[in-house]
């Protein structure tokens, strides 16, 4: 989707998503101690803005500057300091080596610019860094709920562990959780993938 499309969408007073953080980026980061952060197509801030509260130095990135108006207002609110970058993350390059840990939260593109923004990400790992990918299951469009309904853009942990062969794999597996829609409650499939700079 374009930076004309996600601007459109972010342009409203409230949040498009909760303002809480995603449970398995808190399930996945809230016991590692905290360094240096990047946030991949962080959107409206949600989850730097966590980060930065458990002690994170965080950059969040993103191409949408209503999203990143939206993150700057919750980083105030919630009285933290997060550094913005607005850019196409499948073109921009973060520097190498210089994060603790990247998280890449449902960024959903095809093949191929995935591949690009997942490269980018793992170079920018410090060794012992850790790189967190969540996104929706290709598997989800038809026995989940929600999510994107174009199959080229989803991916299973056995595409992105295949895009990380440079980096130690610590999970890869498919999970679940639980949301509310209008017509009540419903699962949805979720792709997770923790990965490790060893070497």
């Amino acid at each position: 989707m374009s930076r004309e499309h996600w601007d459109e969408r972010y342009g409203t007073e409230q949040l498009i998503w909760k303002a809480d953080p995603n449970r398995f980026l808190v399930e996945e980061m809230d016991a590692l101690r905290p360094g240096r952060a990047l946030d991949v197509a962080c959107g409206e801030g949600r989850n730097a803005v966590w980060l930065a509260s458990k002690g994170w130095r965080v950059t969040g990135v993103d191409f949408s500057r209503a999203g990143l108006a939206k993150a700057r207002r919750l980083a105030a609110d919630r009285g933290v300091e997060v550094a913005w970058v607005e850019a196409d993350v499948v073109e921009w390059q973060p520097p190498a080596a210089s994060f603790d840990a990247v998280v890449v939260m449902y960024l959903h593109l095809p093949a191929e610019q995935r591949r690009q923004v997942l490269a980018h990400g793992a170079a920018a790992l410090a060794l012992g860094g850790v790189l967190l990918v969540v996104g929706h299951d290709t598997s989800n469009l038809l026995e989940g709920a929600g999510g994107p309904q174009d199959p080229a853009v989803l991916f299973g942990p056995e595409e992105i562990t295949e895009d990380l062969s440079g980096l130690q794999i610590g999970r890869a597996e498919r999970v679940t959780r639980t949301v509310v829609t209008d017509a009540g409650e419903a699962t949805v499939i979720d792709a997770l993938v923790r990965a490790v700079r060893a070497c």
